[in-house]
């Protein structure tokens, strides 16, 4: 059966069921398995919310034989999302994934109302009503193998790190990050601060800027926000970056300073989503990503690895990737231990 990717036709509605983001959909199939995505930034924000956008296409390009219509919200807070959610509904949306823990308390009241339809969002580890997924990047993985790569590169053993909140999975990766650095560098300096917002960059671009003048010279950072804090570190003449998006070594500012960079594969949770659904699961279960099931993916920046990636840096890498696909928890399980204040 011919796969469908629609991404065509804007539907014209009231400005405020939208709040300035958009909705693209297209004429659909009897057959058809129907996906909405809302999200806060855009697909093409080079981090969050691009990644699941991306993971959704690609899913539905790994999965030729079913007929699947996707469509997506940008820039949508929560409070003003509850609309475009319904307005899914009404549609006959068989899965409607609001990508932020922001969205809990909408995606929650309103899979009460239509048990019917299946409702994701993450990150989060809790399980939900029997009509809710939620999904969780052990994110300390992906922030370990960075830093391992800012704990060996680091000219002066200080490194920094631009968080948005200290919860979810960017504490997960902060901590993982942590890990990483005082495996091969103990006795580095590592500098921790946070945004407070998944999306100011201006406020990253600060924080980073301060780093940098503390002396810092790698720097890491999640989220979307985390652009802001790589522009800043493009600025400098010798920082550089280790990323949680491979969008972020095809950016100007990446290209010249992102060193390597990790990705979530959200295509393997997306199929994953499907699957359970068309098999009459409609949610109450929480679906994992991590290394052992493709849930995270890694490279390296071509025009910088020869430079910045020892033999030895790249072995060690290898290794610990290795060691997480084999480990059927997939977790560092030290993460949670890290305390900032003895840094």
């Amino acid at each position: 059966m011919k796969n469908l990717l629609v991404l065509a036709l804007v539907l014209i509605l009231p400005f405020s069921a939208f709040a300035g983001g958009s909705v693209e959909s297209g004429d659909t199939a009897d057959d058809a398995f129907r996906i909405a995505l809302i999200i806060e930034n855009t697909i093409d924000d080079k981090g969050w919310c691009q990644s699941m956008h991306d993971g959704i296409t690609q899913a539905i390009a790994e999965m030729p034989d079913r007929n699947i219509e996707y469509s997506y919200a940008e820039k949508l807070l929560p409070v003003d999302a509850g609309s475009i959610a319904r307005q899914y509904v009404a549609e006959g949306y068989d899965l409607i994934i609001a990508h932020g823990a922001q969205y809990k308390n909408l995606v929650m009241e309103i899979a009460e109302e239509y048990p019917d339809v299946s409702f994701a969002f993450g990150t989060s580890s809790e399980i939900g009503p029997e009509n809710v997924f939620t999904y969780m990047p052990e994110s300390e993985e992906t922030g370990y193998i960075n830093g391992l790569i800012a704990g060996t590169d680091t000219k002066v053993g200080i490194v920094g790190l631009v968080g948005p909140v200290d919860s979810g999975d960017s504490a997960r990766y902060n901590r993982g990050y942590v890990l990483g650095v005082q495996a091969v560098n103990p006795d580095a300096k590592i500098l921790v601060a946070h945004t407070g917002s998944f999306s100011d960059y201006v406020k990253s671009s600060e924080v980073a800027t301060s780093q940098l003048s503390s002396g810092a010279d790698i720097l890491t950072g999640s989220s979307q926000q985390a652009i802001g804090a790589l522009r800043a570190t493009a600025e400098s003449p010798t920082a550089m970056w280790v990323g949680q998006d491979l969008a972020q070594l095809t950016t100007e500012e990446g290209k010249l300073k992102c060193i390597a960079a990790s990705a979530y594969n959200y295509a393997a949770v997306v199929k994953e989503l499907v699957e359970k659904i068309e098999s009459g699961t409609k949610g109450g279960e929480c679906i994992p990503m991590n290394f052992a099931n493709g849930g995270f993916v890694f490279d390296y920046n071509p025009d910088l690895k020869a430079d910045w990636v020892s033999p030895e840096l790249e072995a060690m890498i290898n290794e610990a990737i290795a060691s997480f696909k084999a480990d059927s928890d997939g977790t560092l399980a030290d993460w949670a231990a890290v305390d900032y204040s003895t840094l």
